[in-house]
């Protein structure tokens, strides 16, 4: 019944030591309707010492995944991985080579034992036909720049239309500032060996328009301590490679955009709203809904799409929003903790062991805390408290400059029934405004199949080439 997603969202860490080492390769699998999902953490040690890791799921091709910290406290491990809404909790065994824990994603969570292994991982070959690939026939190059009080160093690539060297551009054109969704992203919001932003930069470059895409912070050469950063700051990070942007000799600076992707399409709003230079904007995926409406749809069609029935999904939903109120504003961890233990044994009282654990996962007291556990960290984190307080209207009203706002009629992160006329109405007085449902695509603007969260690394594609014609044929009449 369930299923395991990977998708973008944030998590916190716990703090400790531990006497024993875990370095080296943990595999264990997932039971997820009834067929083994293989999981892997790869942990080491740092130069400085501290504990990093990295995961694998073979079989939904992901290799390498970056988790966000490996922290022991006396004889349990936790791993945290802020690119994806999941983290693993466990005891480690008296023999040091078996850790018996829990997976836990967004709301829902699943048995997960790993054991200590010499086992090398056979990487499946991918195959990612849109991936740019050099010669390019145009400019790019590597590029690196600070914030305006050197407190941030930031990474990227610029692509720009004239091929030649860049000390011979002769032309002005007009630009786009690429934001990524949650998460720790690269320049090319890669996910699952997909570069939705490398394709993204290469259509809108053939198509005459410079592009600019950045590491988010502590990523590559990029600066900042993401995990204490939010949206805010993130807009922040946009504003300093708008400056950067605009001391460009092929930059156009009254013909300056943003694309946003989910998150990014929360961010580009907040930095337009407030700037009155940005020439356009465009909402790939972007939420017109309180984030915390939006996150309850988004657990409701994941689980969905994971084979949960309607009455199931209907019971469960009222626990999701009593989770969220009852926890999101309380800064004691442990007052949280016990407030979301007695609203989920409340809402269990009565329920069948089987819509519990359909919906949760949960099938004990410890599944159960560490259900809550997981909800806990996630809510008392930084940046996903400030997201799950944010109300995209607040800035959607003040957005003065031309709007696309593009979203998959098949996307389960992002729903397009919820957020697009909540896009519209929120822009109701913006006169050049254009919001489009587009067939058969998912959050990444994928064409899929079964069109869950489990199948982008599975689909060839990685971003759709009509959502591309759309983009750059709508920016070349914004510009005229």
């Amino acid at each position: 019944m369930k299923r395991i997603y990977f998708t973008a969202c944030t998590l916190l860490i716990l703090n400790g030591i531990f006497s024993q080492p875990i370095t080296g390769n943990w595999k264990g699998n997932l039971d997820v309707n009834g067929t083994a999902l293989p999981i892997i953490f790869h942990i080491k040690k740092d130069s400085t010492g501290k504990l990093v890791s990295t995961f694998d799921s073979p079989k939904q091709k992901a290799y390498n995944l970056p988790c966000s910290d490996v922290i022991i406290k006396e004889d349990s491990v936790i791993i945290m991985i802020k690119m994806v809404n999941g983290n693993f909790s466990g005891k480690i065994g008296e023999d040091k080579k078996q850790i018996t824990g829990t997976w836990s994603q967004g709301s829902n969570s699943l048995p997960l034992n790993i054991i200590k292994t010499d086992d090398v991982v056979t990487i499946i070959e991918i195959k990612r036909p849109q991936t740019p690939q050099p010669p390019y026939h145009y400019g790019s190059q590597d590029v690196e720049y600070d914030n305006a009080d050197k407190s941030i160093h930031y990474s990227g690539t610029i692509t720009y239309p004239n091929p030649e060297s860049y000390r011979e551009v002769k032309e002005k054109y007009p630009a786009i500032i690429l934001i990524t969704g949650s998460g720790q992203q690269d320049r090319d919001e890669t996910i699952f060996d997909h570069k939705p932003f490398a394709v993204i930069a290469d259509h809108l470059t053939k198509n005459g328009i410079v592009v600019l895409r950045v590491d988010d912070r502590g990523k590559g050469k990029s600066t900042g301590n993401f995990s204490k950063s939010t949206t805010a700051d993130f807009a922040k990070d946009v504003e300093a490679s708008l400056t950067f942007l605009k001391r460009r000799k092929e930059v156009n600076q009254k013909k300056i955009g943003l694309i946003g992707h989910s998150e990014g399409g929360m961010i580009a709003p907040i930095v337009a709203s407030a700037n009155t230079e940005i020439a356009f904007i465009i909402l790939l995926a972007g939420p017109g809904i309180r984030i915390t409406s939006l996150m309850e749809q988004q657990n409701i069609d994941v689980l969905k799409a994971a084979g949960v029935s309607t009455n199931e999904l209907e019971e469960y939903r009222p626990l999701y929003k009593k989770l969220v109120a009852s926890i999101l504003n309380e800064k004691d961890s442990s007052k949280a903790m016990q407030k979301g233990i007695t609203v989920f044994k409340n809402w269990q009282n009565g329920k069948s062991d089987t819509l519990v654990k359909n919906t949760t996962g949960v099938t004990d007291e410890a599944s159960m805390r560490n259900y809550i556990n997981a909800f806990v960290a996630q809510l008392n984190s930084p940046w996903f408290n400030y997201f799950m307080k944010f109300d995209p209207a607040d800035y959607l009203r003040n957005v003065k400059c031309p709007v696309l706002a593009l979203n998959g009629e098949k996307d389960i992160q992002v729903s397009a029934k919820a957020n697009l006329p909540a896009i519209k109405k929120y822009l109701s007085k913006n006169k050049n405004a254009t919001a489009i449902e587009l067939p058969g695509l998912n959050h990444l603007f994928q064409h899929c199949i079964k069109c869950t969260v489990d199948e982008y690394g599975d689909l060839e594609e990685t971003f759709s080439p009509e959502a591309l014609q759309i983009m750059s044929d709508w920016i070349k009449r914004i510009i005229q």
